[in-house]
């Protein structure tokens, strides 16, 4: 029922999950995603961090994929499976990303996301990412253009309360974290 509340367990990627990572992915970005071979090197890559959040019973519902490079992190890839889509998993990801950057002082969060991804870009402009430009014919696919969006100093205040407040709404999913 979509009002029940999910138990979501969030915990850094393993070898193990990305069989599961995978067929997100595929679901999400069909053809033009990132194969399984791609997310083994990212978890062998020192700069990378992966977060996955998985039910009680173990079933792989979202993840998040970023690249932390000196005081920046680049949301690489992201996506929550489509059953489990508007019900906060997505923002209770991005809220466990950033205790990551402020647990490596990591202080500016960037990406680029596709111009007609309209669901995604309202979820980073809720965090109070803004655009800084654009990439033309960016994704090759298509050629469409990705927005570049970037956050402001997440320790400032401003970034800090609507993180705060993100946070303590979160209400259709018990979170925990491993």
């Amino acid at each position: 029922m979509e009002n029940d509340c999910l138990k979501i367990i969030i915990r850094e990627m393993t070898k193990d999950d990305v069989p599961q990572v995978s067929l997100i992915e595929k679901e999400a970005f069909g053809d033009h995603r990132w194969h399984e071979g791609a997310f083994y090197s990212e978890l062998d890559n020192e700069l990378s961090k992966y977060l996955v959040a998985t039910l009680d019973d173990g079933s792989l519902v979202g993840f998040i994929g970023c690249w932390l490079i000196f005081e920046e992190a680049h949301i690489a890839t992201f996506a929550i499976s489509k059953k489990y889509q508007k019900k906060q998993i997505a923002q209770a990801l991005i809220c466990a990303f950033v205790d990551i950057c402020y647990k490596e002082e990591i202080k500016y969060i960037t990406l680029e996301v596709r111009e007609s991804n309209t669901p995604a870009i309202n979820l980073y402009e809720k965090f109070g990412m803004t655009s800084v430009g654009i990439r033309k014919n960016y994704y090759q696919d298509n050629n469409e253009n990705a927005i570049i969006m970037f956050s402001e100093n997440i320790f400032y205040n401003k970034f800090r309360a609507i993180y705060n407040n993100i946070k303590n709404n979160i209400n259709k999913v018990n979170i925990s974290y491993e």
